[in-house]
């Protein structure tokens, strides 16, 4: 049986982080996980830009987070060897959300309990339907317990269509929420080729 283990993202671990979103063919090597974490006011690099300008970008300003401790991350390990990724954290490092039209109707009450989001999931593609991101999952929702716990967000697919989703870099199933007890409360975006929901849960 196949041995898996996760380490929270921290400096001691960025180069695990690294080896994993340096690998080619997988559809995540220009994103580092910077997305949710950029303002649409200030979104850096431009989509117009080649692949590789944006990866270089990407990796230096999420490196400058790591080192401010101002990103969380679930790294799963296969015997050693990085093949997973689940990002998590206070809502307060990713702006993008709160910017979204569709959330601010959605949005909850200031007062209430402290606010936690789950935005990405990220699995080698050697190693996908093996349970690696339920396993990320989890540990990213006892690292929130650890941390003092709350409202956790989360924002699934509930559908796309074959052959237009990437297949490389993901906010996870609906499904696989929902059996982490999350609730969904409605429909967050839609598109031609996927549907997002937002659903939430308490963390104790």
């Amino acid at each position: 049986m196949p041995t898996y283990t996760t380490k929270e993202l921290s400096k001691k671990t960025w180069p695990d982080f690294v080896r994993l979103f340096s690998r080619g063919g997988n559809g995540w090597d220009f994103c580092w996980c910077m997305h949710f974490h950029r303002s649409r006011i200030a979104p850096g690099p431009s989509g117009s830009r080649p692949r590789t300008e944006r990866s270089i970008a990407n990796r230096r300003d999420k490196k400058t987070l790591v080192e401010r401790g101002r990103t969380h991350g679930i790294l799963v390990y296969l015997d050693g060897d990085p093949i997973g990724w689940c990002q998590y954290g206070p809502a307060t490092e990713f702006p993008r959300i709160d910017e979204t039209h569709g959330y601010r109707r959605l949005a909850p009450e200031a007062g209430t309990q402290k606010l936690w989001r789950i935005t990405c999931f990220v699995v080698d593609k050697r190693y996908r339907r093996r349970g690696v991101a339920t396993l990320a999952l989890r540990a990213a929702l006892e690292a929130i317990k650890k941390k003092g716990g709350g409202t956790v967000e989360s924002y699934p697919i509930t559908h796309f269509r074959p052959g237009t989703f990437g297949n490389s870099s993901t906010n996870g199933t609906a499904t696989m929420f929902a059996k982490q007890g999350f609730t969904t409360l409605a429909p967050l975006s839609r598109t031609a080729h996927r549907t997002n929901v937002l659903m939430r849960a308490s963390v104790t």
